[in-house]
Parts: structure tokens; sequence; C-alpha cells
């Protein structure tokens, strides 16, 4: 299990927020210790930036102190931007959830005020502190980004999740679709104009490439025979409607 604990959290919008983040990251847990405002969890901005995580806003709690957030749980990191020079060792999120990932720990993720960060007190009561690797010049992150960046490192750590399969897998044109294409491109190339049939070079063999390359499918090859019977047809026909041919079929 894995608790995520915000600590004086001041804007509402934060809190949704980071509901969103866990539920996005297959995460549940989340306990605010002496928010701003009491009734955070239902505030309108709270719940809009939850964004269809409204259950675990439902499920969280509010408590008093760090001390109480923390009951149960075996592991605490907290977040800070700058070390401290007294205290827990400070780590990279990826290689200290690769640690834990492998060990029976109940997690606490601990994250400090929008304004103030963590006190030395609350870090002090953690068991490794987690510094965010980021562009030397500039690492203010927004709470709720951080949230997501550490949810999504530990979710990684702890096998992540698989990516859904297409549904919608392509029909792939076949040699002989393709061969049809170039011969119906070649003869209307030529009857256009642009393509030389007593000196064709190589501008055959090239699209025969180019299209292997692009991997066609059946009805992208339907599309360019369709580009092919216009380009034929549209000088016979100046007053017809751009497109009008291209939706026939091809025999």
């Amino acid at each position: 299990m894995t608790r995520f604990i915000l600590i004086q959290t001041s804007h509402p919008g934060n809190v949704g927020a980071t509901a969103r983040a866990m539920k996005v990251m297959g995460f549940s847990e989340l306990v605010l210790v002496k928010p701003r405002f009491a009734d955070v969890l239902s505030q309108e901005e709270t719940v809009a930036m939850a964004s269809g995580a409204a259950d675990i806003l439902v499920r969280a709690r509010i408590v008093e102190t760090l001390e109480e957030a923390l009951d149960g749980v075996t592991f605490a990191c907290a977040t800070a931007m700058t070390p401290r020079d007294f205290g827990p060792p400070v780590r990279e999120p990826r290689a200290l959830f690769g640690e834990l990932a492998a060990s029976p720990h109940k997690v606490g993720l601990v994250f400090g005020s929008e304004r103030y960060g963590m006190s030395n007190e609350d870090v002090y009561r953690c068991h490794a502190v987690l510094s965010i690797p980021t562009h030397p010049d500039y690492g203010s992150l927004n709470l709720a980004q951080a949230v997501q960046l550490l949810a999504y490192d530990w979710r990684q750590a702890l096998g992540g999740f698989s990516v859904a399969p297409r549904t919608d897998e392509p029909n792939f044109a076949d040699a002989k679709a393709v061969q049809g294409l170039l011969q119906h491109l070649q003869s209307s190339l030529e009857a256009i104009g642009y393509l030389n049939p007593a000196a064709p070079k190589k501008l055959i063999p090239r699209l025969n490439q180019l299209f292997n390359r692009a991997g066609l499918t059946s009805e992208e090859v339907h599309i360019f025979r369709g580009i092919a019977r216009a380009m034929v047809e549209a000088p016979r026909s100046p007053h017809a409607k751009p497109g009008a041919s291209l939706t026939a079929s091809e025999d």
C-alpha cells in the first residue's frame, strides 16, 4: 500500500489535481495534514481539478499532525527542493523506488505546503528525502506536478501498467494492390504528360520504394487510385466539383 500525504496545503486545486494524479497511477490513499481550508475536500475547485477522481477525495482523511498521518507507514519519503545539513539521506526517486519496490514496506510520500515546503521537524520524521532531478537553474515544481512525477516513478518501480493494444489494427495492402496502384499512377502520369513513356527513368521504382516504406493500407491505396483517376478526368471535366471522383471504387 502507498499513502500520499499533503502538509498544510493552501490551494484547493492542488488537492484535486493530486487526487487525479494518484488515480491515474492506481493509488487511492490520501491524507491531508491541517490544510488551510477545513472543507477543502468538497470545495468546487478541488472537485473540478480532480476530474473524475472524486472517489479519492471521498475516502481522503484530514488529520492535525504528520505523526497521525504517518500512522501505519513503515517508510516515509519526504520531498524537498534543498537538502538539509542534518537529517535523512537525500535520494534520487527512481533509485530509491527500485529498492523499496522489492521490500514489504508501506510507503508514505510526504509533500510540504506550496509556500514553505516541509519544515525540518517534518523532514526528520522521514526515512529519506526525495530530490526530483531538475534543471539546475530552476527547480521549482508545482505541488500537483511533483505528486504526478513521483506517482509515475513509483508505479513504474512497482511494475507499471501495460499499454492497451490497438483494437483497430491497420489493414495493410498486399504487394499485388501496390503494384496495381503503381500501374494506375504510371498510366495517369503519362496521360497528363508528367511521365515520358519512352524514358520513364526511375520514377515508378522510386514510388514503389516510397510506398513500401510507408506501409500503405488498403484504404490508402484506394485514395491514391482515386487521385490518379482524377488527374486524368479533371481536364475533360472542367466544371466537376473537386474530389468528386475520389470515392469511386477501384476494380
